[in-house]
């Protein structure tokens, strides 16, 4: 008995290694036939070639930009194997070599590391202007491109003076071939998802993100941006003018955080020294710390505040007009202190 099922042992292994050499040999024959048949280069490839899958772009219309791009030999042969594989192919562009088997060509394909992508970080605080030429020195998208991009564009009202305050400031990975509005789509739809998240209205989302572009500018410590929001809002409260050096400079294209006589009077539709109320539109990009902090101030009675040491961001924040003459009087002896300084 033993002896049988040791005889039936022995054909079930030889059955198994000779179903395994012939696959193994059908693989070989296979690869060969290719090759030398025609069908197929030999690989690994040489040069360099970008090929990009489109959004919804189907196995058989990859595999024609595979050999139109010189990637790949033989249409028919490699969707054939594109069929036998069943890979998931993601929109993107991929860095491809010339001339590398089908294989090999599908393997990219499907790695993330060939996937070419431009990086791009945005910092929270940045002007509109600054936001494009970042995007345009990461993408290599003519400045210009971005500069005509209207609010419309991108599906946002006529209420809009711009794009400012509207993109949100995040690290981004933008696949190359997408256009000026593309990126900047990605970047509206990402301010979106915030707003929502944070329970913001698309109705008053003009007057979160203008608040909120304020304190993102003002605020120089995490800790007070809840702080300064208060100030404002208590301002706004009582009828005060903002009084925003910020918005301002803003209004006038100046960079700095001290302002002239001359551009606090001008009558332009960001000074909050002539007009009460909020500036038309935000003054930068706002974080979702600043957004925040325009939704929820903390509990105070301070309708001032000022920076007193501009380097480390100590400010002081007052209720009465005598104590924040003290704090602008120390602001002054620091500033005396540092000559030049114009952070």
């Amino acid at each position: 008995m033993k002896f049988v099922y040791r005889r039936i042992a022995a054909v079930a292994l030889l059955v198994l290694v000779i179903a395994l050499g012939l696959t193994f040999k059908s693989q070989i024959r296979s690869g060969f036939e290719s090759i030398f048949g025609g069908a197929d280069f030999a690989g690994p490839g040489s040069g360099s070639v970008s090929l990009t899958i489109e959004p919804g772009e189907n196995g058989s219309s990859i595999a024609q930009s595979l050999v139109d791009a010189g990637v790949v030999k033989d249409y028919n042969f490699t969707y054939k194997l594109m069929i036998r594989r069943n890979d998931v192919y993601v929109p993107g562009t991929f860095s491809m070599l010339k001339e590398m088997s089908s294989r090999d060509a599908l393997d990219r394909l499907i790695t993330e590391k060939y996937l070419v992508v431009n990086r791009v970080t945005i910092k929270e605080g940045l002007r509109l202007k600054q936001v494009f030429s970042a995007l345009s020195d990461a993408t290599n998208i003519p400045l210009s491109d971005f500069e005509a991009v209207k609010p419309s564009q991108l599906g946002l009202s006529s209420k809009w003076p711009s794009l400012e305050g509207y993109l949100f400031p995040a690290t981004y990975s933008f696949d190359k071939g997408l256009s000026a509005v593309q990126v900047l789509q990605v970047m509206k739809d990402r301010m979106d998802a915030e707003l929502a998240d944070l329970g913001v209205s698309k109705a008053s989302a003009l007057k979160v993100l203008t608040l909120a572009s304020i304190i993102q500018k003002e605020a120089r410590q995490t800790n007070d941006f809840y702080k300064v929001s208060r100030v404002f809002t208590n301002r706004l409260e009582i009828g005060m003018h903002l009084q925003s050096d910020a918005t301002v400079s803003y209004g006038s294209g100046g960079t700095t955080v001290t302002t002239t006589d001359a551009e606090r009077a001008d009558n332009n539709g960001y000074n909050t020294y002539v007009h009460a109320g909020l500036p038309i539109g935000p003054i930068s990009a706002p974080g979702r710390t600043a957004i925040d902090a325009a939704l929820h101030p903390v509990a105070g009675t301070w309708l001032f505040f000022c920076a007193v040491n501009l380097e480390t961001g100590e400010t002081v924040f007052s209720t009465t007009v005598s104590e924040h003459e003290r704090a602008v009087a120390k602001w002054r002896a620091w500033m005396a202190q540092n000559p030049g300084w114009n952070g």
